[in-house]
């Protein structure tokens, strides 16, 4: 099986760079499953209906969300009717939507998507660990998955790996998500597990994460009060993570780094071509 994580899309330049180039990287490298993080989608923070549905339509499968999941606060109404948007499962009980989603390929394979948030320097939320354990022994790979996905979204990198290793040899991919910076740390585990610290973002890289420079740059220099922090506005790269799968067990077969688009070195999964 073939599967595409993007990392989270950053304001008008991340939507247009995945609604440009998803569907063509559908088609052409024949996708299985692609996992989308929309968490700063809208102005930078949160997600709306409209760019959910977007973003669907360009050709995801699941879009997950972090710590801007509400933001928006229509997205307290709209994420009960859409199965496909998920939030963090650490949330705490009674919070608007679901934190997993099982989705069917074209083929009728079967492929769970968990988010789950960290903890460190991040807004205080329940026991990751705990909520994705939870969500994968009710959906265990090989007997209920055929493929699973955990998006991280977390600060530390040190919580993202402990996530890599904690669920090494029962999920297909461990991505990390949040810091909007792609890390060159892609590999599969020792029990077949593929894992990256961070798919990095899809948005403008001519930037500060995404934002025009000018207000963050002023914040670090003078610590004052100033405007809203507003993204940029170039053009956009997609970033993330590609990985085959083997059948017969759901685990990593082969791991690729993708980034397509201006700022960064380019790489893709040339196999897949």
């Amino acid at each position: 099986m073939r599967l595409l994580f993007l990392g989270d899309v950053v304001g008008r330049p991340g939507r247009h760079v995945v609604a440009d180039r998803l569907p063509r990287l559908r088609e052409r490298w024949r996708l299985d499953c692609v996992v989308v993080n929309g968490e700063n989608a809208a102005g930078g923070f949160g997600i709306t209906e409209s760019i959910c549905d977007e973003i669907l339509q360009a050709g995801a499968d699941v879009v997950t969300l972090g710590n801007h999941s509400f933001d928006q606060r229509e997205a307290l109404v709209f994420i009960e009717r859409q199965p496909r948007l998920i939030r963090p499962a650490n949330y705490p009980p009674g919070t608007p939507g679901r934190g997993a989603a099982v989705v069917e390929t074209r083929t009728g394979a079967r492929v769970l998507v968990v988010n789950v948030m960290g903890r460190l320097f991040i807004d205080p939320m329940d026991d990751p660990f705990t909520a994705v354990d939870r969500e994968l022994s009710s959906c265990p790979l090989r007997d209920a998955a055929d493929a699973v996905i955990v998006d991280v979204h977390a600060e530390a990198t040190s919580e993202k790996e402990a996530f890599g290793w904690f669920l090494d040899g029962r999920a297909s991919l461990v991505v990390g998500t949040h810091t909007h910076v792609p890390t060159a740390d892609h590999r599969i585990l020792p029990g077949g597990t593929a894992y990256l610290t961070d798919a990095g973002m899809c948005g403008d890289y001519d930037s500060m994460l995404g934002m025009q420079k000018e207000e963050p740059l002023r914040r670090f220099l003078q610590k004052t009060p100033g405007s809203r922090l507003e993204p940029a506005t170039g053009e956009g790269t997609l970033c993330g993570i590609a990985v085959e799968t083997d059948d017969a067990t759901g685990l990593a077969k082969a791991v690729h780094a993708v980034r397509l688009g201006p700022h960064l070195e380019e790489t893709w999964p040339r196999a897949w071509d």
